[in-house]
Order: structure tokens, then sequence, then C-alpha cells
């Protein structure tokens, strides 16, 4: 079982360059990946994503990726020499047709548009993509060893909470047989007030005490609230995408308790499905953070 929430940082060197990935990860229904790319590698973009496709399933991951020149390819080709030319040459030309007074200083050059190039802006995304991938590994191990550690803790609190609706249900069951007794004899009595001869059909009063006993009866909400606890307990020791499927199965014990209390009509019942729902409240707001 994995979080969604992560982060994950990898590096990786080749060519005077230093490749850094960054990975932050969020909860989302789906998988939404956000990439901050410097423009020589805006060409690779389809295999970063593909490649996080590989090791994520769910939630909103932004990544971010930095090219930093190291030794000698720190300090070279840094600035585009025939562009600066052009800016001082027309600089001149211009400061001679207006009369200007004044010299031209280098500072005035080096701030001119595209005169100082970025740090591997020359970079053949093809020669960059190896050293780009094993950072990009890099980072994605650190980010799933955090989300499988969170989930790790998640899974261990679900585990407990879902040992406490296991314990309400029990407590419920204990009470059908009184349940049944209790509606049974409220039925006779409300007959009975109601001044019906019971000898006169009691065929007919057979079957409204039949019907009504149907009505009343929670023991297959219960079982299947059984099922749905076996379900989720199986799927706490498993791996993989399991988020979709705990959130269908926490909705579905969500609508059994509902109907628990409305059959039931018990205070007793009540209680207990109360106390459950606080319970499944807590374990639908974690298993949002699952992937």
């Amino acid at each position: 079982m994995r979080s969604m929430t992560g982060y994950g940082r990898g590096e990786a060197t080749a060519g005077g360059f230093r490749f850094v990935v960054e990975l932050q990860s969020v909860n989302r229904k789906h998988l939404d990946i956000a990439l901050n790319l410097p423009r020589p590698l805006y060409p690779l973009e389809s295999r970063l994503r593909e490649t996080i496709q590989t090791r994520a399933s769910r939630g909103r991951i932004q990544a971010a990726c930095t090219v930093l020149p190291e030794g000698e390819a720190a300090a070279a080709g840094v600035i585009d020499l025939n562009l600066a030319r052009l800016y001082a040459d027309s600089m001149r030309k211009l400061q001679q047709e207006l009369g200007l007074e004044g010299g031209l200083s280098l500072d005035t050059v080096l701030r001119a548009p595209g005169v100082l190039l970025s740090p591997g802006q020359d970079l053949a995304p093809e020669a960059a993509w190896p050293a780009l991938e094993r950072a990009l590994q890099n980072a994605l191990n650190a980010l799933v060893e955090m989300r499988e550690t969170e989930g790790a803790a998640l899974e261990q609190d679900l585990a407990a909470r879902l040992a406490t609706l296991r314990n309400c249900a029990a407590e419920v069951r204990t009470r059908v047989p009184g349940i049944a007794a209790l509606h049974r004899k409220q039925l006779l009595e409300r007959i009975q007030a109601a001044g019906v001869d019971l000898a006169a059909d009691p065929e007919k009063l057979l079957r409204e005490l039949a019907l009504f006993a149907d009505r009343s009866d929670i023991s297959e909400e219960l079982t299947r609230l059984e099922s749905h606890f076996a379900q989720l307990e199986k799927l706490l020791g498993q791996t993989g995408s399991l988020g979709r499927t705990l959130e269908f199965l926490t909705q579905e014990v969500a609508r059994e308790l509902n109907t628990l209390s409305v059959k039931s009509n018990d205070v007793s019942v009540s209680h207990w499905v109360v106390s459950a729902k606080t319970e499944l409240e807590k374990i639908r707001e974690q298993v949002q953070n699952i992937e």
C-alpha cells in the first residue's frame, strides 16, 4: 500500500553537466503530471511522462528538472559573442545618429537580450537523455520509498479502525434476536389496541407478522457488512493501486450502515451505527490519500 504524498530527488552527471530532478506528489483522483523543464529539454517531455507513469498511477506529481554546469562547462560558452558585437555596433551607430554623449560599457552590452546564455542552453536532447533518465529514476526511487513508508503507517491506522467497525457490527448482531421479538410484541400490542380480532383471520395475521419481520430483519445487512470487512482486510495486505477499490468498499459499508439504522428502529443499534459511521468517516479520509 502506498500513499499519494511524497518527495524524491535524484542527480546524475554527464558531459560536464549535473542533472537534478525533484518530484513532489499530492492527492489526486487520477494521475496528473506537471513538468518544469529547461527549454533545450522540451523534446524529452513525453519520455519523462512515460517513465513517471511506469512508477505511479494516481496523484498530482510536479517534476522539476535543472541542468547545472560543472568544471570547465561552468564558464564555457556563456556569452553569445556574435550577438554581443551586433548589439555593440548598433548601439554605437545609434549614439552617433542621435548625437548622444557617453561611452558604451560592457555592462550595457551584457544586459542586452540573448547575450548571456543560460547554462546548458546548447544541450542536445538525445545526448542529455541517458543522464536525465538516471536522475529521474533516482528521484522516482526516493519518491516511491517515501510513499510506501507513509502507506505502511496508513495501513496500520486503517487496520485498527477496521477492527473498531467489526466490534460495532458484532454488538449489533447480538441485538438481532431481541429486535425481532420486540417488533413482534409491539405489532401485536398495536393490533390489540386497535380492536382487531386476531382469531378471525389467523392466516392473514401470520402473513403480516412475517412481512413485518422481514422488513425489520437486519441479518442480511450484517452479512454483507462482514463480507465488505473481509475484502477490506484482504486489501490491506496487498500492493499496487488500491485506492479506488478501497473508496468503493467504504461507500458500500456506509450504505449498509444506513440501512441498518433505518430497518432496526432500535436505540441501541442506532448508537452503535453512529459509532461505526464516525470511524468510517475517518477511514474514508485516509483512503483518499492511498494510491
